[in-house]
């Protein structure tokens, strides 16, 4: 019998061993600069971690909204590098008489479409909103964002650290929102967000009121290694305190991170609609 030397074993075990991304490497070194940016790190270890959510190269899930007065369900499969998003549109209407529908929508990176082009929906804003509230915390760690911890705040009678994220100029088509986490002091993970929602408005004056919606984020759950809520449930929030439930949730069912992304799906058919960003608000 043949025998390996220790050090050869040594050497060869440690060729296995699987190197550092350099994707996560580059987004550790940028959050851990800052204290809100450290915080943000527990956050994202406590929904699977960096590594797994830069594996994973799309999201796919079936995501319904619905209030009293609209309902939108489709599956929604997304980049999550690129970000370019395609939905398969599968009912639309008011929220007590959905229609099913046969329609499509993306966003591409530079126009975002719907087809047939006679669906009363606005792509530019509806082809990423759901795939950004159901990718929280993740996609709170792209670049062009920044990070204050704010003082602990309750919520359900339990006491959250809390971190405001604000957007750079140019990030996005609403640079004026923000989004402020609010984070379980024991399992770190998100139990909701308050955001303020600019799209078409512009950046708010600095003494502009500022007027929040709260979401509660439930039901978590654990697929391919990333935790994440399948349940959003909107209410009210003023003066600092959270109120009833606004009738407005989502839901996402069937979610994976393994679906191929088909980009053939990402090209406008002949009865589509591109939507321009509305004109800014003054």
């Amino acid at each position: 019998m043949r025998f390996i030397p220790l050090i050869a074993l040594m050497i060869w075990a440690s060729c296995q061993m699987e190197a550092p991304n350099p994707q996560t490497s580059e987004v550790e070194q940028r959050l851990g600069a800052t204290e809100g940016g450290q915080l943000l790190l527990q956050v994202l270890e406590a929904h699977g971690g960096l590594d797994t959510w830069q594996a994973t190269a799309t999201s796919s899930y079936v995501w319904e909204m619905r209030n009293p007065g609209f309902m939108l369900r489709s599956r929604i499969t997304a980049d999550n590098r690129s970000r370019h998003i395609y939905h398969e549109i599968l009912s639309l209407g008011s929220g007590d008489e959905p229609q099913p529908v046969a329609g499509r929508m993306a966003w591409n990176g530079t126009d975002a479409w719907i087809s047939p082009d006679t669906l009363a929906l606005n792509p530019r804003f509806w082809a990423e909103t759901g795939y950004y509230f159901q990718s929280i915390p993740f996609v709170l760690a792209d670049p062009g964002i920044r990070y204050e911890i704010l003082p602990d705040e309750t919520l359900d009678g339990i006491t959250h650290r809390m971190l405001k994220c604000t957007f750079d100029d140019g990030i996005g088509d609403a640079p004026g929102d923000h989004y402020t986490l609010y984070i379980h002091p024991e399992s770190h993970t998100v139990s909701g967000i308050r955001y303020r929602s600019t799209f078409g408005s512009g950046r708010p004056a600095s003494d502009e009121p500022v007027y929040e919606n709260l979401i509660m984020y439930t039901d978590h759950v654990t697929i391919d290694g990333l935790t994440v809520a399948s349940r959003l449930i909107w209410h009210t929030f003023e003066e600092g305190v959270k109120g009833e439930a606004a009738g407005t949730q989502a839901r996402a069912t069937e979610i994976s991170f393994t679906v191929p992304f088909d980009t053939t799906q990402l090209i406008m058919p002949a009865d589509g609609r591109i939507q321009a960003m509305p004109p800014v608000i003054p």
